[in-house]
């Protein structure tokens, strides 16, 4: 069995005026839109706090999105909470069902 690593592409991007080269086994249309995203969000900090240094700016970015991220996982979570604990009471209907309709039969 062979194993192949996957292509380490080599992207560049701009972010927030900075030209930066990233290098990652993504696909490098991909790598871009998480650049733009990363962008987009620098931008709109940029204009919400005039005053801060880029440095600072980028520190606000990136807690930002680590809080969206986080969100986004707490609510991904509790979606598949949902699908399991949807699953076990299917799982329990189907068991308890036949008992149920035979009960109310007699």
């Amino acid at each position: 069995m062979v194993s192949r690593k996957k292509e380490i592409a080599k992207v560049a991007v701009e972010i927030f005026g900075e030209k930066y080269v990233i290098k990652g086994p993504e696909d490098p249309d991909y790598i871009q839109l998480l650049a733009d995203r990363v962008d987009q969000k620098m931008h709109e900090l940029s204009i919400k706090c005039p005053n801060l240094s880029v440095s600072k700016l980028a520190v606000l970015t990136a807690i930002n999105l680590a809080d969206e991220l986080s969100k986004l996982q707490e609510d991904y979570d509790h979606l598949v909470n949902l699908l399991e604990e949807k699953k076990r009471l299917g799982s329990l209907e189907a068991e308890m069902g036949p008992r149920l309709r035979q009960s109310q039969a007699t």
